[in-house]
């Protein structure tokens, strides 16, 4: 018994420290003032004048009624949205509130799934990541960072991946400099698409490429990705001909076989493009599944979405479709396996490989724009 005891006093002790310790934090907390990003509004959230049940939902209060069930569900989830500001702050601080109380998923972590992630502008303008929230219960107050140099920078705060937010707070202490950045006029990068496209399995939400060409070609973007159901619907379509875009980027062969691709592509560009005549369509192949190389019936149905694909590419551009671009897919995530969580979805270094392709079509078709 006088072991055992002897061996215990340690753990008290240790654990009382523990205890004083996170007390401390607790009682240092400052006076904060807090901010909603609703008052200032956000990046990415487009149809902006349009009825809406939740500030944050993808698509305004009509698209429960037009679009599938699984496109709507989906598309309450803020994906993409960022929130920009100012301040001079020493400490930055968050607040939100999620929806689900599916925090993480099995291939996909919290810091993506619910988590929040801070971005700032370096003395050279250049978008630096800062820290990351990362969520432990559906609301989340905590201090993202602290001793931060005392001088006035712009922010950017990207919103979680693949749970509902229903409010989002930036707090910063009493006294110190604050200002909500609206939304940038120009035009959007507008991707509509899968899983991928909808971060998953994205460690963070500034992880995703579409989040990565959004800070490399410094301009707004506006994610419409619904994982498992990214299928060149008309019904989107009929949402997407009301955006003003700098470029429509059509990334949905991953949730499609060859006969929807050959059904699908050629309507939904020709939609598009009475709507907006000169507005980039950019049209992408599915990525190969990293293990595909040993699995020939998966391969050859890669084979065959992409034939389908190029077919609609060669029929579009035989009928005089203008500024329509393509990206291969074969190399999207690299050659060497390495770049997804489950062969199917990008790590963050398949999300980089995958900005790395996309940039030289994306600046060809932005030019001008």
């Amino acid at each position: 018994m006088r072991l055992h005891t002897l061996c215990f006093t340690p753990f008290v002790i240790c654990l009382s420290a523990l205890a004083s310790s996170l007390w401390a934090e607790d009682t240092e907390k400052p006076e904060l003032v807090w901010h909603d990003v609703s008052d200032w509004g956000v990046e990415g959230r487009a149809w902006t004048e349009e009825e809406r049940f939740n500030y944050f939902d993808r698509f305004p209060a009509q698209g429960k009624e037009t679009l599938r069930e699984a496109v709507w569900n989906l598309s309450e989830s803020p994906t993409g949205m960022m929130a920009r500001f100012e301040t001079d702050a020493s400490e930055i601080w968050v607040r939100y509130e999620l929806r689900s109380e599916k925090i993480a998923l099995a291939h996909f972590p919290a810091t993506g799934v619910s988590g929040l992630d801070l971005y700032a502008r370096d003395g050279e303008g250049k978008w630096r990541w800062v820290q990351a929230a990362r969520p432990y219960s559906q609301e989340v107050e905590t201090k993202l960072l602290d001793d931060i140099s005392p001088e006035l920078r712009e922010y950017a705060a990207y919103l979680p991946l693949r749970n509902p937010v229903n409010k989002l707070e930036i707090g910063v202490p009493a006294g110190t400099e604050f200002r909500g950045l609206a939304p940038r006029q120009e035009l959007p990068i507008v991707f509509y698409g899968t899983s991928i496209n909808h971060g998953v399995a994205a460690s963070r939400p500034g992880m995703v490429h579409t989040a990565i060409l959004g800070r490399h070609f410094d301009r707004p973007v506006v994610n419409l990705g619904f994982g498992g159901n990214g299928r060149m619907e008309k019904e989107v379509g009929d949402f997407l001909e009301r955006l003003d875009a700098a470029v429509f980027v059509i990334d949905c062969l991953p949730n499609m076989g060859p006969d929807l691709v050959s059904e699908r592509c050629v309507p939904l560009v020709n939609q598009l493009r009475k709507a907006h005549p000169d507005t980039p369509i950019v049209l992408v192949e599915d990525r190969r599944y990293a293990n595909s190389w040993i699995r020939p019936e998966k391969d050859a149905f890669h084979d065959r979405n992409h034939a389908a694909l190029q077919e609609a590419y060669r029929t579009l551009k035989s009928a005089g479709v203008k500024r329509l671009y393509y990206i291969e897919g074969d190399h999207l995530f690299g050659d060497d396996s390495e770049g997804t969580v489950d062969g199917s979805h990008p790590t963050d270094l398949g999300f980089w490989r995958q900005a790395e392709v996309f940039k030289p079509v994306l600046k060809k078709a932005l030019k001008g724009r």
